[in-house]
């Protein structure tokens, strides 16, 4: 769906166009009400997510998650499938480490049955024991083959190591061991504990008004608890920075994963942090390390940097993949730039190159429905307020040179990063 509502006209305010809707029960959401067509995107997300998963059972959001579709109220997975499909409805769950989020896009003739179905699944999910049992097969399956992926292996350690004995240390779609030992009991406890109204946040954007929508929260999620009972997780800094883990596998390129300490997303310098990211590798054409480690010496096809904001810490990565016999020469390359970088920072085209393309390239983020509520609901997990959109081009375009200096003070060096290499890379031993 081309939705232009937010994206076309972007001297003329955004934000106006949002509603703060708060339901009788109390319950808020932001709204943008269109009629241009004839759907509704309905995006929420509950905070907690694989942080709350406990040590002994990783992977429990994540299998939560891909069960609360399988079955709810009356109706068995195959009746409940049947319902959506019937209908015309798409309804998706999914976990990450901060919060689970579910999405649901529907055509407005068929808007009561498709919140309905959402209300049985939020709060009446069935966990059949075939369900589970099917559903934990597939993970399982999905899990073996992560086993033997390069990327997922590298991703998954560097976090390990940075993360001992806390929450973000563990893989969010858990282990074999892990997932093999997750009960009934443990999916419908975790479901209780963080399906909540207090830690809810809702995004909606279609042929809906303010009056209907309020009445759909309350429908779909007031008779879940008032409060949430989330395991509080500590503010934490990745650990083991400034070593090199070398993972022995037998493929023809080491992927490499170089991750340090960055900002958290609400830091007044998240932004100015985030061109200067662009600038060295952000852009897929344009940045430093593609120049320097693809077209001037040919050593990957792809190379990249980017800011992983999570609740509780800010993160800076890098990586690649290159041909065994040249990792060791690409960690040098991408740790000399990101020095380079942070100690005499970019050139002034560079900067209005970055800015533009930053500020040119945000309205693609809103060209459907789905986008858009994404995104509105993104802010508010941000905590970024809902005048966000009409702000974020000015922040933009108001980052110098100084700031990017200043901010590169405050950031580590990849010197001090901690990489992680799967592969059989040449001198780098493992």
């Amino acid at each position: 769906m081309a939705l232009s509502l937010l994206a076309a006209d972007t001297a003329q305010s955004q934000s106006s166009r949002i509603t703060e809707v708060t339901s009788p029960g109390g319950i808020k959401a932001w709204l943008v009400h269109d009629t241009t067509l004839p759907l509704i995107a309905f995006e929420f997300a509950f905070l907690g997510g694989a942080a709350q998963d406990g040590p002994e059972h990783a992977g429990l959001a994540n299998l939560a998650s891909s069960l609360l579709d399988e079955g709810a109220g009356p109706m068995d997975s195959d009746a409940f499938q049947r319902a959506l499909a019937d209908h015309a409805v798409e309804l998706h769950f999914d976990a990450g480490r901060d919060e689970m989020r579910g999405s649901l896009r529907t055509l407005s003739e068929n808007r009561d049955k498709a919140f309905e179905l959402l209300r049985l699944a939020v709060n009446e999910p069935r966990f059949d024991s075939e369900a589970v049992e099917r559903i934990r097969a597939s993970q399982l399956a999905m899990l073996r083959r992560r086993s033997t992926e390069p990327n997922a292996i590298a991703n998954d350690r560097w976090f390990a190591l940075a993360f001992p004995g806390h929450p973000y240390g563990r893989p969010v779609d858990g282990t074999l061991d892990s997932v093999a030992k997750l009960t009934r009991e443990d999916i419908a406890g975790f479901i209780g504990k963080t399906f909540a109204r207090s830690n809810l946040r809702v995004a909606v954007v279609g042929d809906i008004s303010a009056e209907e929508l309020g009445k759909r929260l309350d429908e779909v999620f007031g008779k879940l608890p008032a409060q949430a009972t989330l395991t509080p997780v500590a503010n934490v800094t990745p650990q083991k920075i400034g070593t090199v883990e070398v993972i022995p596998l037998d493929v023809s390129q080491s992927v490499v994963v170089m991750g340090t300490g960055g900002l958290e997303r609400r830091d007044p310098d998240f932004i100015p942090a985030y061109v200067l990211n662009h600038i060295l590798g952000g852009s897929a054409f344009s940045s430093r390390l593609f120049k320097e480690v693809r077209e001037a010496r040919g050593l990957a096809y792809s190379v990249y940097s980017y800011q992983v904001a999570l609740s509780h810490v800010g993160l800076w990565f890098a990586g690649t993949a290159t041909k065994n016999e040249r990792a060791a020469e690409s960690i040098s390359l991408i740790t000399h730039e990101f020095g380079q970088i942070l100690k005499d920072g970019p050139t002034a085209k560079e900067l209005e190159e970055a800015k533009s393309y930053l500020m040119g390239s945000y309205a693609l983020r809103f060209d459907t429905s789905s986008k858009v509520a994404g995104q509105l609901l993104q802010i508010q997990l941000d905590e970024l307020g809902i005048d966000y959109i009409d702000r974020r081009n000015a922040l933009i375009a108001a980052v110098t040179l100084d700031d990017l200096k200043r901010v590169a003070g405050r950031l580590a060096t990849a010197k001090d990063a901690l990489t992680v290499v799967v592969g059989k890379p040449v001198g780098l031993g493992g």
